[in-house]
Order: C-alpha cells, then structure tokens, then sequence
C-alpha cells in the first residue's frame, strides 16, 4: 500500500489515471445507491406504519432489497446483467445502449454518471494538493454526486447519506484538514439555522413550505466540512446557480407553469466548487466587494 502511495506522488500521471478510472467504478455504485436507496426508504416506511397502525393493513413487500441483492436487471425481460454486461461505460458502449438480452434501450443517465463521477474526482486529485485529505474530498464528491440525482428524482435528501456527511466534516477537521474544529462546529450550526429560518419565515408569510428539511441538514454538513465563514458563499453560489439553471428550464420546458424544484442539486455545485475553488471564489469574490 505505501509503495502505491509513494508511485502515486512521485508519478502524477499515474496518479490522475488511478483516481479517474477509481471515480467512474464508484459512478457505477453511485447509480445503485442512487436508484435502490429511496426505494429502500419507502419499504422501510411502510413496514414502519404497518407495526404502527396494524389495522390499516398496510402492505409491506418482505423481499430482500438492498445495495447488494436483487441483483441489476433488465427492467424489461427481467434478464439478470452478467459481469460482462456490466462494466463502467465500456458495456454501454458495446451493446450501443441497449439490453443484450431482449435489446431493449438502456438509460444513458447510467454511463453519464458514471463519466461524471470519474471527471469530478479527477477534478478533485488535479487541483487539490496530493495527501490523504484527497480520500475524504473523493467520499465528500462522491455524496453530493448520490446527492444530487436522489433529490432530482425524488426531491428527497436521505439522512442516510447527509448525517454522515455532516459527522465525517466534523470528525476529518480535529486535524484541521478543511477548517478549523471551531469553525467546523459553528459551520454545522449556522448551517442548519440559515435555511431553518428561511424556511418557517417563507412558511410563516405564504403558508408554504419552500425547501426540505433535508436542504437544511446538507447545508449543515457544507458547513462542517468549510466552517462558517464559507457559508455566505456557498449560499450566493447555490442561489445563483439556481436561478440560472431554473430560468434555462423554465425557458426550454414546454409548459410554462412553476414547478417546485429540489434546491439539493444547487447545494451541492456550491459545496464541490467551494472544495475544488474556494480560495479562487473567496478571493475574486471579495475583490469585487472591496472595488
């Protein structure tokens, strides 16, 4: 391990290949997790209120359903994806986008976030200074990647994944790798209290609910990993990439009626570009202030 380690340092080439093909294996686990886990959550509730209220008679699907069992099928013919059918991008690319089996087309979502995965950690290993600090940035990417594409489809953000996130920013900055421990703290609480507010302020004056929960307890974990004084930024860049993103679909959509949109996705560019470009945003960001 210390000598792959040490190959790694002295060859950067070696290195950004490493951690680019690394990226898009996990992509390929990003779209179970991405797929299975509100699934997962939804048995999970049912068998909740099915022990809570056993005179509804609540049905409660008892087969095994995790991130390892059933195994990938074809959503068609139900033919179970062998090893060979099965490899990041290249089987995509093989089988032209379509099943084996019953040649059925397959999601090109699949190898494109596969592809973003491996982009985005590559982005991670060429602008942040090699060390260990790398492994916990690849995790925090790899989260917000799962993050993101939950919220979209789901307009749900698992605690499952933003809890530890949150923990993990905390526990990695006792050696101050992202931020000061203080900082951290006060970044987990001032975090969650800004959307908070927001929150039963817009509720308070509309009688709407205009975010999640969910948004609150990420913007917490951005906070964690960066500390408070990232915050504002973090905040400027999710609200700005939302209403650019926003106004291009309203723009493109057919129809022209407002949507509720997951606010997650945005959090998430904020955070990872904060990650990867802080100091740059921080620094131009500031200058424009000051002039």
């Amino acid at each position: 391990m210390s000598d792959l380690v040490i190959l790694m340092e002295q060859v950067p080439s070696f290195y950004l290949g490493f951690v680019l093909i690394l990226g898009v294996l996990i992509g390929s686990f990003l779209n179970v997790v991405i797929y299975r886990l509100p699934i997962m959550m939804q048995r999970s509730w049912a068998a909740d209120c099915a022990d809570s209220f056993p005179d509804a008679n609540i049905e409660v699907n008892e087969e095994r359903f995790d991130l390892v069992l059933p195994r990938s099928r074809c959503p068609e013919c139900k033919h179970i994806i062998g090893s060979t059918e099965n490899i990041p991008l290249l089987s995509w690319l093989l089988q032209k986008g379509r099943c084996k089996h019953c040649g059925c087309k397959i999601s090109a979502r699949y190898p494109a976030i596969e592809l973003l995965t491996g982009v985005m950690s590559l982005g991670v290993a060429y602008f942040l200074p090699f060390g260990w600090p790398i492994l916990f940035a690849l995790i925090f990417t790899w989260a917000l990647i799962c993050l993101t594409f939950i919220d979209v489809d789901t307009m749900l953000l698992p605690d499952q994944i933003t809890l530890p996130l949150l923990w993990l920013g905390l526990l990695i900055n006792i050696s101050s790798s992202f931020s000061l421990l203080q900082d951290a703290i006060l970044g987990a609480v001032f975090g969650y209290l800004a959307l908070w507010s927001v929150y039963w302020l817009f509720k308070l004056v509309t009688g709407k609910e205009g975010m999640g929960y969910g948004d609150f307890k990420l913007l917490a974990a951005l906070g964690a990993w960066f500390g408070w004084q990232a915050l504002p930024l973090i905040i400027l860049l999710s609200s700005l990439s939302g209403a650019i993103i926003g106004i291009i679909t309203l723009l493109m959509s057919a129809d022209k009626k407002s949507r509720p949109l997951p606010f997650g996705p945005y959090l998430a560019i904020a955070g990872w570009s904060y990650l990867v470009f802080g100091t740059e945003i921080a620094t131009l960001y500031y200058s424009l202030i000051l002039n």
